[in-house]
């Protein structure tokens, strides 16, 4: 093993078809360009998003890992070889920053527990993008994931959360899988109170981006939005 460890690079992706130079800031692009060593979640795509950027190495000749949630232990150790090698790696997730509801961060914990140098770079979160223009508190929010599935574990955790908002003035956010979104507005309209306060974020950063914030009661009266297969973040602020 070398003397010299190698750095983790954090590279942001797009959250969708943007092209890169809109969203990512020149150096990011330019750390992206020069690495020859990645760990994704998906390959396919990783190789179409940095053959966008124009690496200065041909893009067979890039070498790529895999990193997702059925990643075992052992495999996420064998990921650090190139680091302790002395070579560069950068973590590239699906979609945005690697590390936010992402698998990533399984890796960056490890490289910190090998005294592995992390740097995290500039990019979009939509998490963070969708908190920004909601309008409700930024100062005490959190980000809960996927919820339920089913319908009475998901009303029941809704009702929850709901409740935590309004004792904590705490801005509560998560995601669906894009497909069953309806499902969710369709919970949240038949769960939280009139008055608080729900915003959904579709498309962030994409031409069809939509953002909008509104009581419960006022999304009851609005024609219903389109967010089939979108992907879309869901705020809710109570009140009591």
């Amino acid at each position: 093993m070398t003397d010299i460890l190698g750095t983790l690079y954090l590279i942001p992706c797009t959250l969708g078809d943007t092209p890169a130079e809109q969203v990512l800031p020149q150096h990011v692009i330019a750390v992206a360009r020069k690495l020859s060593h990645f760990v994704v979640e998906q390959p396919k795509t990783a190789r179409q998003f940095l053959s966008a950027l124009k690496p200065e190495q041909p893009i067979q000749s890039l070498h790529f890992e895999s990193l997702n949630e059925h990643t075992s232990a052992n495999e996420l150790a064998e990921l650090l070889s190139p680091l302790l090698a002395g070579h560069d790696v950068g973590i590239i997730s699906e979609a945005g920053c690697p590390g936010i509801a992402d698998p990533g961060a399984d890796l960056v914990n490890l490289a910190h527990k090998n005294g592995i140098r992390v740097v995290p770079l500039v990019g979009p979160s939509s998490i963070l993008l969708a908190l920004m223009a909601s309008g409700l508190n930024g100062q005490c929010f959190a980000f809960y994931g996927y919820l339920p599935i089913a319908e009475p574990e998901r009303n029941k955790t809704i009702a929850t959360l709901e409740t935590e908002s309004i004792k904590r003035n705490q801005t509560q956010m998560f995601i669906e899988t894009p497909y069953r979104n309806d499902r969710m507005f369709s919970a949240l309209l038949a769960q939280c109170r009139p008055q608080t306060l729900l915003c959904v974020a579709t498309d962030i950063t994409l031409p069809s981006e939509q953002i909008h914030t509104r009581t419960i009661a006022k999304w009851k009266s609005q024609p219903v939005p389109q967010l089939n297969k979108r992907p879309s973040l869901f705020l809710l602020l109570g009140k009591g």
